[in-house]
């Protein structure tokens, strides 16, 4: 029997793994995707949220701000893009520069540091790209971007590192209270029990609660789109901007990637179908177009959508099941969820000390490397790392500039990518102008090659989306 059972890899559970790989303790992790950062955690706005909006008292304003400041030293110590790029909210007219003027009161009564209100003028001469309709701005300097699911990989990478188990591919179809834990069935076959479940399963988080409890939850998926603009327009702005928030959500934002590419979006949908629409795709469009003086959509990569998972108070849910002991949830977690997503780790990881006796762990590894960047490299470490390894002397992604060698490192990293979107997340290869037209096929055949197994079951992304449809003779 496990100690404790992680259902769900996104970046809250790889979170909490990482945390609990600290201690000597036998952990299990299980996603029902062929990857980590799959579900929510791949499709979202990648900003680390200052909090200065967060209602006083909630658990989302208490773990926003403790999961924001922790954010330098684990991006150092795991080797994941983040970037403290600060945020400009922006005011068109008098009425708005008075909520902004609430938001600073809020944002520094719940401890938010760096909070001030530009003039027009001030603003734009740190951002002169911006609409010159803008009357003001609130300047939040702790704010910042980061990359989702190579964060979330990161974490998960380390927390291997450290011994946490990951099974992939293990879709949670029952679980089933015994005397010591709980029986859970994976792909209504394997059998793995734990003394404790953490259930940081994303959309599913109601469907196992209810598996357990006669306290029923219900969560409401809300649909964001958004549209990724390439490098080029990247460089326009160097703040993340925001509208004045409303209630369903924090609006449509214009950020630069912590890749440098250009993103906006999302706007709110209700409704877990990940399908971009017309309609959807020209809302965010118009309504971005009120923070830039000019979007260049012409540079319009990709478009894209995420599901944010609400419940009806609003707040996170971190808590242990009422009559089902042992069994934590961890659900409901929308935005500011990726920021304060390192703060509930340590959240969780206390709840379990009043469960178990942790031991820390001496050799804990607190430290993870990052795939070698080739194109970040200088030319004399450029030559050198050919002559050891001729592969890196290939280049597969000639708009991202990845190599076979990059590609080949993350097929066997501690979390082994099996897909061509797992490639993509880990090297960014296919994330350029062409969008894999020139290196899906060429990644394809490396994964195969390296697995041991047929292209035809080389898949794109989950099961049952193969690359090629057929067997090669």
């Amino acid at each position: 029997m496990r100690d404790i059972i992680v259902i769900g890899a996104g970046v809250v559970g790889c979170s909490i793994a990482r945390e609990l790989s600290k201690y000597n303790l036998d952990v299990l992790v299980v996603e029902k995707n062929s990857d980590v950062s799959e579900g929510i955690s791949k499709g979202n706005s990648g900003i680390v949220h200052a909090g200065y909006n967060e209602k006083i008292g909630t658990l989302k304003a208490k773990l926003n701000i403790e999961g924001n400041k922790i954010f330098d030293d684990l991006s150092r110590d795991l080797q994941f893009p983040f970037k403290r790029n600060g945020a400009f909210i922006l005011a068109f007219s008098d009425e708005e520069m008075k909520t902004l003027e609430s938001l600073k009161e809020n944002g520094e009564k719940l401890g938010v540091e760096g909070l001030e209100i530009l003039t027009r003028e001030e603003a734009l001469n740190i951002e002169p790209n911006l609409n010159k309709e803008i009357v003001g701005v609130l300047n939040v300097k702790t704010s910042g971007i980061v990359s989702p699911y190579e964060m979330t990989i990161a974490l998960a990478e380390n927390a291997a590192e450290n011994g946490v188990e990951f099974k992939l591919n293990s879709k949670v179809t029952s679980i089933e209270k015994i005397s010591e834990g709980y029986k859970v069935t994976l792909n209504n076959k394997e059998l793995v029990s734990g003394k404790i479940i953490i259930n940081a399963s994303g959309l599913e988080g109601a469907f196992l609660n209810n598996l357990v409890s006669m306290s029923k939850r219900e969560i409401n998926p809300v649909k964001g789109e958004y549209c990724l603009f390439d490098k080029v327009a990247g460089a326009m702005i160097n703040k993340t901007l925001f509208q004045v928030p409303n209630k369903l959500s924090k609006g449509v934002l214009v950020t630069p990637t912590a890749e440098g590419n250009l993103l906006v979006g999302p706007n709110a949908v209700e409704g877990k179908t990940l399908e971009t629409s017309r309609e959807g795709i020209d809302e965010i469009l118009d309504k971005s177009k009120k923070s830039l003086e000019e979007l260049p959509v012409a540079r319009i990569l990709n478009t894209f959508s995420g599901i944010r998972p609400k419940t009806k108070g609003g707040d996170f849910i971190i808590e242990e099941v009422e009559d089902a002991k042992n069994f934590i949830n961890v659900i409901g977690i929308d935005s500011p969820g990726l920021t304060a997503a390192p703060a509930i780790g340590v959240y969780v990881v206390n709840m379990i000390k009043e469960r178990l006796d942790l031991v820390e762990k001496k050799n804990f590894k607190k430290t993870r490397e990052k795939i070698v960047r080739f194109a970040e490299l200088s030319l004399e470490e450029k030559n050198k790392l050919i002559k050891e390894k001729p592969a890196y002397g290939h280049m597969v992604c000639k708009c991202e500039f990845i190599t076979e060698g990059e590609i080949v490192e993350a097929i066997h990293r501690p979390i082994k990518a099996l897909t061509v979107d797992a490639i993509k997340r880990r090297t960014r290869a296919s994330m350029g102008g062409c969008q894999g037209i020139g290196c899906t096929l060429p990644i394809s055949k490396i994964l195969s090659r390296e697995l041991g197994i047929d292209i035809s079951d080389i898949n794109k992304n989950s099961e049952g989306s193969p690359v090629i449809g057929f067997k090669e003779d």
